[in-house]
């Protein structure tokens, strides 16, 4: 079993959903990453997705578009995420950790190459916006093989193939992406995710995780009634920008344990109404 699946399986025996924060690598500096995920493990965080940043991301909004140029002007690149997952790993055998990124990246380096190096860094999961189910089958092997997940985005606008062809390659958890947007955007509708998030379910047994649209301890909770696991980037990644220098860490670490915080009280209030 993987140490995702352990995470979720540890989880629900408990009746806690998942954290997943998300955070661009050498964001807001090269020094400050790992420093960073550690203390966002200390604020609640169960599984990372640490975004390997790229120039010309199609799935990301402004803010998460930002970190990336902040991150690539530092000169960060895979070797370099590859780097703080190994670094991060050394001290942390617990936590979950995805990669987060985009094909162009990993077919410089080589598929093989970044599967190996990537397993060997203690990586758990892979995520890659742009490598359709329909054409990632040896890649998704590679991945398997080293005994990684690979973890798939779900839409709003996804069709009951395209789910179905999902389930039989995931593994992890899905990627429910709950807006018709970038990340960051608003207007985010519960009912509308949960009665997605139930036609998911019967095509798959994974966890489902959501993300996009959450925003504050509020909508965490409302969308932690109803998933498996809330994903939060865009706001983290804001509350670092709005933070006074040298602060951005201990910032990030405060905002997460109050979504943790929101998080656990819509768990107990489940619990009692059951």
């Amino acid at each position: 079993m993987s140490r995702i699946a352990s995470i979720f399986e540890r989880l629900a025996r408990t009746g806690r959903k998942a954290l997943i924060p998300f955070i661009t690598a050498g964001d807001p500096s090269p020094q400050a990453t790992v420093p960073l995920m550690h203390e966002l493990v200390k604020a609640g965080a169960d599984v990372i997705e640490l975004g390997v940043p790229f120039s010309d991301p199609m799935a990301d909004g402004p803010v998460i578009q930002r970190s990336s140029e902040r991150a690539l002007k530092h000169g960060i690149s895979l070797d370099t995420v590859l780097g703080y997952a190994a670094e991060f790993r050394s001290r942390d055998d617990a936590t979950g950790l995805v990669l987060f990124g985009y094909a162009n990246p990993i077919e410089a380096l080589g598929a093989e190459r970044f599967v190996e190096r990537a397993a060997a860094a203690g990586v758990d999961g892979v995520l890659v916006v742009d490598y359709p189910p329909e054409e990632c089958g040896p890649f998704a092997e590679l991945v398997k093989k080293r005994g990684m997940d690979l973890i798939f985005l779900l839409a709003p606008t996804s069709t009951e193939v395209r789910v179905e062809r999902i389930a039989g390659l995931a593994s992890g958890y899905i990627y429910y992406v709950s807006l018709r947007g970038v990340t960051g955007a608003s207007h985010l509708d519960v009912a509308d995710v949960a009665a997605k998030l139930a036609a998911i379910r019967r095509k798959t047994s994974l966890p489902v995780g959501v993300g996009f649209g959450i925003r504050d301890g509020e909508t965490a909770r409302a969308v932690g009634a109803v998933a498996d696991a809330v994903v939060i980037g865009s706001r983290l990644i804001q509350e670092m920008e709005q933070a006074p220098a040298g602060a951005a860490i201990e910032r990030a670490g405060a905002f997460l344990a109050g979504i943790r915080q929101a998080l656990d009280g819509s768990e107990k209030a489940a619990a009692r109404r059951a």
